[in-house]
């Protein structure tokens, strides 16, 4: 008889020990499924805008619920219903777009959102109820000064005057919108000023609009009309060097992109960080202080040239093939080496520090929307918050960034655009489009102040 041979009857303990493990794993399996089912947190509604007026304008509702998710949803105004849904299958999120029936009169209603979950037994609900006023007349507007010539990539300037229950108003071109604003039109506090630009990369045929909107979403639109003066700008090639990549582009890339070819680094960082740096600029100039800070024209670098121009459309080459291209926005200007930057007007320092591609850099806030970009510098002196006076020190020029030698790029912008910098070193440009504006002069007196000068000049051809 073998050692090995047992005849006793097995035990069942291992059997109902993995059933029992079977069991409650499905148990804590089914658990985890309908957890959410019995939640008792209900949906969350979002109203876009949250007025208490509804106009023309659709009204933007957003609903979501992180538990079951949604069952059903409806929106009633009075005793209309705007929409109804419900769901076969519960979603997270829902957005609707919900616009007045046709017929309907100016007056007082009730909004109503129900919302409920897919919790069992007893659905989760959110009920938004308000009052709320039915407006479907948009504001007015009144055009008191134009501006009948502008340049190509520069900028124009209008006063205006919107009626009392205007939300928001300014000009609209193409995808860019700038703010008008109240309270810089000397003795008219009621008219609204705005600088807005016909941008280097919006098409010559586009055409600002002034617009107005009141606080129900109703719009009032009125079309600009101006000569457009076409300004030509330079479209040249660069041919990138191996020293060039090694020692300016290379320490600029990450640590990912510095393993790739000459031209995947170059392209990550002439398209990608330079994305992210005119990301941060649009962030830094889009912000408009509501004053004028700046007084008379600016001024360019004492003692520099010009050695490159604003929205030159660069394409890099390498080993004589296309690799990438960019607009150039703004000027070059160089001196001597590490030359004194100075401020080209008053200002407040809206950012100083490292930009990428624009190596150390200052941007400085002019007020109303208006700022100048200093790039490349090998120094800064000024900190954020700082007030600066007309030529102030900034820093000193340098080769800091994507920078081929020692010089200082200088741009200017207006509510994140960037805008032809030659107009604002132009003081008749200032004193004839912007300083009249200010003072409070219609556009009737400014054109006809203006037309003796015009008329002396065709003589004198």
């Amino acid at each position: 008889m073998s050692l090995y041979n047992n005849d006793r009857p097995r035990s069942k303990k291992p059997l109902v020990i993995v059933l029992l493990v079977i069991v409650v794993a499905g148990l804590i399996a089914a658990g985890i499924k309908y957890r959410a089912r019995f939640e008792s947190q209900p949906p969350r509604v979002e109203l876009t805008p949250d007025a208490d007026a509804i106009g023309t304008a659709p009204l933007e509702i957003r609903v979501t619920d992180a538990g079951t998710g949604l069952k059903s949803l409806t929106v009633t105004l009075g005793d209309t219903t705007l929409a109804s849904e419900q769901f076969a299958q519960p979603v997270a999120e829902k957005k609707l777009s919900v616009a007045l029936p046709k017929g309907v009169k100016e007056g007082s209603a009730t909004l109503r959102i129900v919302a409920r979950d897919a919790a069992l037994f007893r659905a989760n609900e959110a009920v938004v109820q308000k009052n709320v006023t039915i407006d479907l007349t948009p504001p007015t507007l009144e055009l008191i000064a134009d501006d009948r010539y502008i340049n190509f990539g520069g900028v124009g300037a209008i006063v205006y005057q919107a009626s009392d229950d205007t939300a928001k108003s300014g000009v609209r071109i193409g995808r860019h919108f700038f703010p008008g604003l109240k309270g810089v039109v000397k003795d008219h506090a009621e008219r609204s000023f705005v600088l807005f630009a016909h941008p280097y990369d919006t098409p010559a045929e586009a055409r600002a609009v002034l617009v107005a909107t009141d606080k129900a979403g109703n719009t009032k639109e009125m079309a600009l009309a101006y000569e457009l003066k076409n300004v030509k700008y330079k479209k040249s090639t660069i041919a990138l060097s191996e020293s060039f990549l090694q020692n300016k582009v290379v320490p600029l890339a990450d640590a990912g992109a510095r393993q790739g070819s000459p031209k995947e680094v170059f392209v990550a960082v002439n398209k990608t960080l330079r994305k992210q740096n005119e990301d941060k600029i649009v962030e830094v100039t889009s912000k408009a202080t509501p004053q004028i800070l700046w007084q008379g024209a600016f001024t360019q670098l004492s003692n520099s040239k010009v050695e490159a121009n604003f929205a030159d459309y660069r394409t890099y080459t390498w080993q004589n093939e296309p690799v990438d291209s960019a607009y150039h926005l703004g000027y070059d200007l160089s001196v001597t080496k590490r030359y004194p930057v100075e401020a080209a007007n008053n200002g407040t320092v809206a950012f100083a520090g490292d930009l990428g591609i624009y190596g150390n850099c200052v941007i400085l806030d002019h007020g109303i929307g208006l700022y100048t970009l200093y790039g490349h510098l090998s120094s800064i002196d000024v900190k954020v918050g700082d007030a600066v006076k007309p030529r102030q020190v900034l820093g000193r020029s340098g080769e800091t960034g994507l920078a081929g030698g020692d010089h200082l790029h200088f741009g200017v912008y207006l509510n994140g655009v960037a805008v032809l910098p030659v107009e604002w070193w132009d003081a008749k440009w200032i004193n004839d489009n912007i300083t009249p504006k200010l003072e409070g002069r219609s556009g009737d007196e400014i054109h006809a102040a203006q037309a003796p000068k015009r008329t002396k000049a065709r003589k004198r051809r």
